[in-house]
């Protein structure tokens, strides 16, 4: 784990990752986090953020972008062992993804639906890409500004809107 973290580049990284083709948003989120903040996550994780994007496999639910991010706080905060539901751990984790998808509902028409945010676009279009592009940084600086503020790290750039 880093002891500090740089919003501005988390966002940065995540954003070029999806605007080069080369990850969706839930990938490329989930690559960032792991290069700029949580070099010991498993590449593996990377794979497991694989099947979100475009709304969980292309449905349109939930957008890619959160379900990303959501991926990150649960492996940084989330627990490894069967437990009851008022675990400590299991009651903090839930708490971070919900500010999470609720920072997410606050900036974008109060949904989480992909269908919602590209009613109209062309999926192949500029201005689908450029949206999403978008929606992917936000969330990789809100899960690195969760993560910052939960473990104690140090906070080098602010994310810029």
């Amino acid at each position: 784990m880093q002891k500090s973290v740089n919003l501005q580049k988390v966002k940065a990284d995540a954003e070029e990752l999806f605007r080069s083709g080369g990850f969706y948003c839930s990938e490329a989120i989930v690559s960032s986090i792991r290069a700029n903040l949580a070099p010991e996550m498993p590449e593996g994780l990377v794979a497991a953020a694989s099947g979100f994007p475009i709304g969980v496999g292309r449905s349109k639910c939930m957008c890619g972008a959160v379900s990303g991010a959501v991926i990150c706080l649960g492996y940084l905060f989330g627990r490894t062992s069967p437990s009851s539901p008022q675990d400590p751990v299991s009651v903090k984790c839930l708490k971070l993804a919900n500010e999470l998808q609720e920072s997410f509902r606050a900036n974008h028409k109060g949904v989480l639906c992909c269908a919602v945010h590209t009613k109209g676009m062309d999926m192949a279009s500029g201005e689908h890409k450029a949206q999403c592009v978008a929606f992917t940084g936000e969330m990789a600086a809100k899960a690195a500004e969760i993560a910052a503020r939960e473990l104690g790290l140090e906070v080098i750039g602010e994310a810029e809107a």
